[in-house]
């Protein structure tokens, strides 16, 4: 490409020439007058972008955004052609939408175990914090980009950055995964709640042994509530290896599960609007209930009592940060595609600034809510234990005074059984020295924070102990069913979020199947429910904690991380406020572009390391069942599960350096840009040159005629 003085100099040159070189200047004529046309084009398309792009440092104060309000009107168009898009009812039901996928299982069963483990008072600390100064950033990232975009998480990604264009992509296959395995959770809380009509309940006791009035030994060596979820729910291998054919009733479940998410998606935002009234508020409802019963019962101030005891020493430990971050992106869900989805069906002039606090802030609420009434409950249980561990070490005293083992001044009071707790340590106390040496190695520890301990470490799959918590409260079938209805509630609520971020990027990528909703909703449902039967099946369970576990963190850091830098340092976070101040029509707060530029890519990037050092240094273990034992076994997943798992994360990924090589091959067009009477020219090389594949940049200084 040339300057239009060097066309014109050499026209001169060509007008002095034969007659039969005519037409071939008249072609060089032509092509000069069009490269005027397209100069002319490109510099006053260059004009109006560097005017509205060209954002002064002063955006990092407040006092600019008054500036950028007060030319609204001058920047922006008065009226925009609108897209053709659903949207939701109302306000309520866009933000029940993105609450609903926020709050999730993990909230409510996760979240009081690694509060527990991580330190407890201090796990809080940290959670809040990171919370508040990277989880609402990027929450509010991803919904801005939506929003601002009217697009999916697909052609959002590529509208910001086409280099980063693959980003969407593994979004949306991380949505199709984590369906897989999600709805399967769905439907194991489904199968509860059916199996909760009947009194007793299932699970309160030992199944008999056929033509036999002895119970069945497997189930005496462990509890009721573990023997049913392994050998009647699950019907589970001893290993991972061991296959075998769908559970009839899991499948029959799942089928239920998605047929509920199907109906639920098939006639657009508004109609599943409505739905989220019901599947987001009452679980809110229930847990509250819940709370302020537990609360009531003997032991609860024990347990909200270490609940809120601070561990200084997690405080300073990385494990602890980790776990914590791990426990934010996993429950609140950025990433995943699915808040940029939500939020392309809200006007764009809604205020996502505070709706990322609101969801955020009503996540932290059902979050600390579950623990308080996690750890009421574990008080209360602990405290039973610990009462019924003195009674036992009363009966093992009596039995060594019997067996003339103890001198009968040993003896325990009659007491004892009207107040375990005290009379027991009084009798401990007034002992002789030489006497406590003989029994103390014949009795257990009965030392409640110990017995918090032990219950807190029981089960080992969440479901099992809300089977044990339902056992604490009379009236056991009516909670049982409170309680397996919001888990169902919560599954749905999010499945709802997860098929979003599944079916808007497909209908904004593919036009025409906007068309055929129905058709896409049902087919996408029905390959879905073909995909989770292999979660059902014996060993089934060990698979879905293999991609819980192990696979989800990699690329959900990854993909989280990616968004940040194309929005913070590729788009521009300076742009990208003024984009959003001026589409608001409100000031915004500079220091998201700090969050963004230099805080969440460097936890990010922290988070990201130490998960895949985690994944590459330690052993990947799950719980089993051992049938000859009756008990939970930590397993060493095989070599070839390994080999999987790295499978999953690479074909999940791969879309990032896939597209990113699809665009830089797609680069065959030449782009001009005048500036100052300078032609820039960006010519790709050759696809054949390996050893330069990026683009060269020429520029020629124009040359007066």
């Amino acid at each position: 490409m040339t300057t239009v003085n060097e066309n014109t100099e050499a026209q001169d040159e060509k007008s002095q020439m034969s007659r039969p070189s005519d037409s071939k200047s008249l072609i060089t004529i032509t092509s000069a007058s069009q490269l005027l046309k397209t100069e002319l084009t490109t510099e006053k398309l260059m004009a109006e972008r560097q005017k509205s792009d060209t954002v002064p440092s002063c955006i990092w104060s407040d006092e600019y955004n008054d500036e950028i309000l007060e030319t609204i009107d001058n920047d922006v168009p008065k009226k925009e052609t609108p897209i053709e898009r659903p949207s939701w009812a109302n306000k309520i039901e866009y933000l029940l939408a993105q609450v609903g996928f926020s709050v999730g299982l993990s909230t409510i069963w996760r979240f009081p175990y690694l509060c527990f483990h991580n330190g407890g008072g201090s796990f809080l600390i940290i959670y809040i914090l990171m919370l508040f100064l990277v989880g609402v950033p990027l929450l509010f990232l991803e919904m801005a980009a939506g929003q601002r975009m009217r697009q999916g998480s697909i052609g959002v990604w590529k509208v910001i950055s086409p280099w980063i264009g693959g980003v969407g992509y593994t979004s949306f296959m991380m949505c199709c995964i984590v369906s897989l395995y999600y709805s399967v959770l769905m439907a194991w809380s489904l199968f509860y709640l059916v199996q909760s009509f009947q009194y007793p309940l299932p699970w309160a006791l030992c199944p008999l042994l056929r033509n036999s009035s002895d119970f069945d030994p497997e189930c005496e060596r462990t509890t009721s509530t573990t023997y049913f979820w392994y050998r009647h729910v699950l019907k589970a291998t001893d290993e991972i290896e061991m296959g075998g054919l769908p559970v009839t009733h899991l499948s029959i479940s799942l089928f239920a599960t998605w047929l509920i998410i199907c109906i639920s998606m098939i006639k657009g935002p508004k109609f599943t609007g409505k739905m989220l009234y019901v599947s987001v508020i009452l679980p809110y409802f229930i847990i509250f209930c819940l709370l302020i019963r537990s609360l009531m019962l003997e032991g609860a101030y024990f347990g909200l009592k270490n609940l809120l005891a601070a561990k200084v020493p997690a405080l300073y430990s990385v494990e602890v940060w980790r776990r914590t971050g791990n426990q934010i992106f996993l429950s609140m869900g950025p990433g995943f595609g699915s808040f940029t989805a939500i939020s392309s069906y809200i006007p764009q002039s809604n205020n996502c600034v505070m709706d990322a606090f609101v969801v955020a802030f009503l996540n932290l609420t059902a979050s600390l809510t579950a623990t308080l009434f996690v750890f009421a409950i574990m008080g209360h249980l602990a405290t039973e234990n610990h009462e019924k561990c003195y009674l036992r070490n009363a009966k093992t005293v009596q039995y060594l005074i019997a067996s003339k083992m103890l001198p009968p001044e040993a003896q325990l009071p009659d007491s004892l059984y009207h107040d375990p707790s005290s009379i027991y340590s009084q009798w401990f106390k007034s002992l002789p020295e030489q006497i406590k040496d003989v029994v103390l190695p014949y009795l257990s520890n009965c030392n409640l924070t110990y017995q918090l301990k032990e219950v807190m470490e029981g089960p080992g799959v969440a479901i099992v102990a809300f089977t044990d918590i339902i056992s604490v409260f009379s009236g056991s079938t009516f909670w049982s069913i409170i309680i397996f209805m919001m888990l169902a509630n919560l599954g749905l609520s999010t499945m709802i979020g997860i098929m979003h971020g599944i079916i808007i990027p497909l209908q904004d990528t593919f036009s025409s199947l906007r068309k055929n909703i129905i058709l896409l909703t049902v087919g996408i449902c029905v390959s879905l429910f073909l995909g989770s039967l292999i979660f059902v099946r014996p060993s089934g369970s060990y698979y879905v904690n293999l991609l819980d576990d192990y696979w989800a963190s990699l690329p959900l850091f990854l993909t989280v991380i990616l968004e940040n830098i194309a929005i913070a340092w590729i788009y521009g976070a300076r742009r990208f406020l003024a984009d959003l101040i001026i589409m608001l029509g409100r000031p915004i707060s500079p220091i998201y572009r700090w969050l963004w530029c230099f805080l969440s890519p460097f936890v990010l990037l922290v988070l990201f390391l130490s998960a895949l050092i985690h994944l590459s240094l330690k052993s990947i273990t799950y719980l089993a069942w051992n049938s000859s034992i009756s008990n939970e076994v930590i397993q060493t997943y095989p070599s070839w599960a390994k080999v999987v798992l790295i499978i999953l994360i690479t074909i999940t990924i791969l879309p990032i350096p896939a597209y990113f090589l699809y665009t830089l091959i797609d680069v065959n067009f030449s782009v001009s840009v005048i500036r100052s009477r300078t032609t820039v020219i960006f010519k790709p090389e050759a696809k054949g040159n390996p050893l330069r594949p990026h683009p060269q940049l020429q520029l020629r200084q124009s040359q007066n005629s």
